[in-house]
């Protein structure tokens, strides 16, 4: 499943490099994303995300429509916590296109790019950037 908003989304928070940003991602993404969040902040309690249904068929829009907005409201609350405002593998997350492997190589220091040099990239292009072997 891909989640996308259809008209990007706006922030006026100062955390943020670009104000309206719009990714896709899939359901296991935002599983994998909250799961560093947790690991990042242990003594935050992180909201849920929708179960994952197994099974699911991409004909019942009502499903993956309910499924869409409870990873939406994950966001929304994510995003009132300064202490998790502060990962970068959230920024990544919601402003460029890469995947969870190159977020976690940016993140680590593995590629010949920053954090900041991603999200900037990724405003002028879509093109995804090599990581380094270690």
């Amino acid at each position: 499943m891909e989640n996308k908003m259809k008209d990007g989304k706006k922030t006026n928070s100062m955390c943020f490099t670009k104000k309206t940003s719009c990714v896709r991602r899939r359901y296991k993404e935002f599983a994998w994303l909250r799961q560093r969040l947790q690991d990042n902040a242990v003594l935050i309690s992180l909201p849920e995300i929708p179960p994952k249904i197994t099974f699911l068929s991409t004909s019942n829009a009502k499903v993956l429509e309910q499924r869409r907005q409870g990873l939406q409201e994950f966001l929304e609350k994510v995003l009132q916590s300064n202490i998790l405002l502060s990962d970068s593998r959230l920024h990544l997350f919601l402003q460029t296109q890469l995947c969870t492997t190159e977020i976690e190589a940016c993140v680590s220091g593995l590629t010949d790019y920053t954090v900041s040099d991603a999200v900037h990239r990724h405003a002028t292009s879509s093109q995804r950037f090599p990581v380094e072997e270690v």
